[in-house]
């Protein structure tokens, strides 16, 4: 079991956001308590962290991934419950959306 926060930059106000990620809902919500968020600004299947809270999250353990492999992960846990590994979430995501456009008649997988 595994909490992740993403290289994400994102600007809200004088704000930098990234995400913080976990294999299951439980450990990502005692992580997010652990580094002083509140319940309700759960955004589903992610937290969005503010630098010094990331910071606070990497001391506690999270793992550093990029925004990409984040992404990834959260898309291959709708397709398949689990997030799956960081070094792999690139190459399933690719091999995934090549397989959608195979079903959906695209014929060649792009």
């Amino acid at each position: 079991m595994t909490v992740y926060v993403d290289n994400m930059r994102a600007q809200l106000g004088r704000m930098i956001l990234c995400h913080m990620i976990a294999d299951t809902e439980a450990e990502l919500h005692a992580m997010a308590s652990r580094i002083g968020m509140l319940r309700r600004w759960y955004q589903g299947d992610h937290y969005d962290v503010s630098a010094s809270r990331r910071a606070l999250a990497v001391k506690a353990g999270a793992i550093t991934i990029t925004w990409r492999q984040a992404a990834a992960m959260r898309a291959r846990r709708k397709v398949t419950g689990e997030l799956g590994k960081p070094e792999e979430a690139f190459a399933w995501y690719k091999a995934h959306q090549a397989h959608q456009a195979i079903e959906q008649g695209g014929g060649r997988a792009a």
